[in-house]
């Protein structure tokens, strides 16, 4: 329920004063706790399973005593992060970093490959440079079960009702959205949120001017103009890029199953295990570049869009694997990483290959317009 006095409360996340009950109540919920069952023990379950779950809820107990503000729980994430990017990742690169101000809240509008990735290495990047995490925008449907909320609520994450389809429902919900951003970054929270919704299965990055149109609803009811407005919000195109996608094969097998049949149907815990996947998998070199505010003048949704396109085109770190797949030649593509793009391709059914080109190229033909339009402007 939300109230008069916190108009975002149910979709947005839990401040210092909520975060002991919600640890509370998720080392209490069985669904959690099993899932890490099934994850760490899944050979667990003869005779003595049944004492793990308590065994289990009384470590996580002790664990987690001492986290009682948002700022605990974002400390006791980046040890996680650091664990898994020692594990999974080559190495994780960032630029531009350093032209953000501590002082300032920012709007970044990212790229979108990894469900969970995505936003954890923004904010590892921002916590190596000494800057306060993120507040990340999450939609609904990664959050069936009530213990996925409560891990996304206590990690500053806040809500996207994409389940609302009545218009009014809708319109409502994306007013609320759009009022909360804003609110968010008027408090000194800066915000994460990708370009559009669903990840660019593809390689196609592109900014779908939906998005900004709703950050412009709180603009136009406080009768603010579109350039006004959005100036205002301090917008900052990020481009994250993955030498290796742990879930390429999975992305081409869902576009091949859309291509043929029209449609692809989930399974019950395919978000979850793909997050999972996402997290684990080995990702090789990792790079997250941050662009610079963009300069909104004489702007519409369509031309701002392309603006914040050409910046995540331009700063998307192309490897190996995006020339091999483009058919253009470059220093760094070797035999080594022809023979290992090659086996990519051998272990994915012959239906899925062409869309794993697709994606690892996309990026190369993205950068090679962004950089043709990008030297039309300078010559105008």
């Amino acid at each position: 329920m939300q109230t008069v006095n916190d108009p975002y409360q149910d979709i947005r996340p839990y401040h210092d004063d909520e975060v002991p009950a919600a640890i509370h109540r998720l080392i209490q919920d069985d669904e959690f706790i099993n899932a890490i069952l099934s994850y760490r023990y899944p050979h667990a379950s003869g005779p003595l399973g049944w004492l793990l779950k308590p065994a289990l809820k009384l470590y996580l107990t002790q664990k987690w005593r001492n986290i009682k503000t948002v700022q605990d729980v974002q400390l006791h994430v980046a040890s996680y992060m650091r664990k898994m990017i020692k594990t999974s990742c080559d190495n994780v690169t960032v630029s531009g970093v350093e032209h953000l101000s501590p002082d300032k809240a920012y709007l970044f509008v990212s790229n979108h490959r990894d469900i969970a990735m995505d936003p954890a290495l923004v904010n590892w990047c921002l916590h190596q440079q000494g800057l306060d995490t993120v507040r990340i925008a999450i939609g609904d449907n990664l959050l069936r079960k009530p213990c996925a909320t409560e891990l996304m609520k206590l990690n500053k994450s806040f809500i996207v009702k994409r389940s609302a389809k009545a218009p009014r429902e809708m319109m409502k919900s994306l007013s609320q959205l759009s009022a909360y951003i804003r609110h968010s970054l008027d408090e000194g929270q800066s915000i994460w949120i990708a370009q559009r919704e669903g990840r660019a299965k593809t390689g196609l990055d592109m900014t779908d001017p939906a998005i900004l149109k709703m950050f412009y609803m709180e603009g136009r009811k406080n009768k603010q103009s579109f350039d006004e407005y959005m100036q205002a919000l301090n917008i900052v195109p990020v481009a994250i890029s993955y030498q290796n996608d742990p879930c390429d094969l999975d992305k081409a097998t869902e576009l091949d199953a859309v291509n043929r049949l029209g449609a692809y149907e989930k399974s019950e815990f395919e978000d979850i295990q793909t997050i999972v996947k996402g997290i684990v998998g080995q990702k090789r070199q990792v790079h997250v570049a941050f662009g610079a505010p963009v300069t909104v003048s004489q702007a519409t949704p369509e031309t701002l869009a392309s603006d914040i396109d050409r910046q995540i085109h331009c700063l998307y770190r192309l490897y190996p694997a995006n020339y091999i797949a483009a058919g253009e030649a470059h220093d760094s593509v070797t035999a080594e990483e022809r023979a290992l793009f090659e086996q990519k391709l051998a272990q994915a059914p012959e239906a899925a290959r062409d869309y794993i080109r697709q994606m690892y190229a996309n990026p190369v033909i993205n950068a090679q317009r962004a950089a043709s339009d990008q030297a039309t402007i300078s010559i105008d």
